[in-house]
């Protein structure tokens, strides 16, 4: 598929999202909330190189990374009860990157490598 449509897809994907917040509040979240940029990216990595292999192991690697990318939306709230946005943001993207460490740190503990 073309950058120039992948672009596209992905710009309209944010803005869709943004919109359906704005007006219809939850159903921002609900539709943010669905793997929709893996189910694409799946279908892109699919239709470029027909390796099933490869999207196994692109599913496996997705699945692994959501887990410390939580913290995100866990401590996000937490932070904005006493920060302002920006701040809260940059602190909640903090406890995400140490996340990832820490998950790294467990793969490398248990001799585990999805990545």
């Amino acid at each position: 598929m073309p950058y120039v449509a992948k672009i596209l897809l992905s710009v309209v994907m944010i803005l869709a999202i943004s919109e359906v917040t704005q007006r219809a509040g939850s159903w921002g979240s609900v539709l943010a909330s669905l793997p929709i940029l893996s189910v694409i990216s799946m279908v892109w990595i699919y239709s470029e190189t027909k390796d099933v292999a490869k999207i196994a192991v692109f599913s496996t690697q997705v699945f692994w990374l959501v887990l410390p990318s939580l913290g995100l939306f866990l401590t996000l709230p937490w932070f904005l009860a006493r920060c302002s946005f920006y701040w809260s943001l940059a602190l909640s993207c903090l406890v995400t990157v140490a996340l990832y460490l820490l998950m790294l740190g467990v793969f490398r503990l248990v001799r585990y490598n999805p990545l």
